[in-house]
């Protein structure tokens, strides 16, 4: 067993099963996906370690990138309730990390990422691991991906002030969404459930997450 496979196999068993996540395809996507491949060469000691890792600094406008942590990241999955036959949207996937995890738990996964970089690292991990149900698109992760929609899932891959209207709407019959809301420095993960055209949400569990790109609160003048 090398450092990296050790590594992994505590990160399931001392962070992950201890927090409530007991799906056996989850722990077990958990367990064979190298987590190690989808962070900076220079930050794989800290790939499953329970913290973000800075994946991109902020760039010509374009704002920090940070991997979500296993914990946080595990148990919106299982949330989520990912079927084998399920179409799944991955929104700011980053390097590609959640989309390997999900390829292994639905039929196909799109990863939307607004970042060209770590869009082509992710599709490069992807392909290296032979994740053939796993596609990476690029676009401004507010708007979705509705040409390839509707989803029986779509995570949200941070935390996000809110969850527009036009994501919501691109969720099949049935289907779920799950993100972590973020309001004045607290977090708390909810899943969305669209039953017939009307969307229920309620909180799951107190959570936090670097945030999402565009999704951010807009400011209100105070007169």
């Amino acid at each position: 067993m090398n450092d990296y496979t050790a590594a992994r196999h505590n990160m399931v068993e001392s962070q992950i099963r201890p927090n409530q996540v007991t799906d056996a395809r989850l722990l077990r996507a958990l367990m064979d996906i190298p987590r190690e491949m989808f962070v900076p060469a220079s930050l794989r000691a800290l790939a499953y370690m329970e913290q973000d890792i800075v994946l991109a600094p902020a760039r010509h406008g374009i704002p920090e990138r940070r991997l979500l942590p296993p914990m946080p990241l595990a148990r919106l999955i299982q949330l989520a309730e990912v079927e084998s036959g399920d179409l799944v949207l991955d929104v700011g996937c980053a390097t590609g990390y959640s989309t390997a995890i999900l390829s292994r738990l639905a039929e196909s996964v799109v990863g939307l990422e607004c970042d060209q970089g770590l869009a082509e690292q992710a599709s490069q991990t992807l392909m290296e691991l032979e994740a053939d149900n796993a596609a990476i698109v690029t676009g401004p992760l507010r708007d979705g991906y509705a040409s390839e929609g509707p989803f029986d899932v779509i995570l949200l891959n941070g935390s996000v002030a809110d969850v527009p209207e036009g994501l919501l709407s691109q969720l099949k019959d049935g289907g779920s969404l799950v993100a972590i809301i973020a309001a004045h420095g607290l977090g708390q993960a909810f899943v969305y459930r669209n039953e017939a055209g009307r969307v229920s949400q309620r909180p799951a569990f107190d959570a936090g997450g670097p945030p999402l790109p565009g999704f951010e609160r807009k400011k209100q003048f105070v007169f």
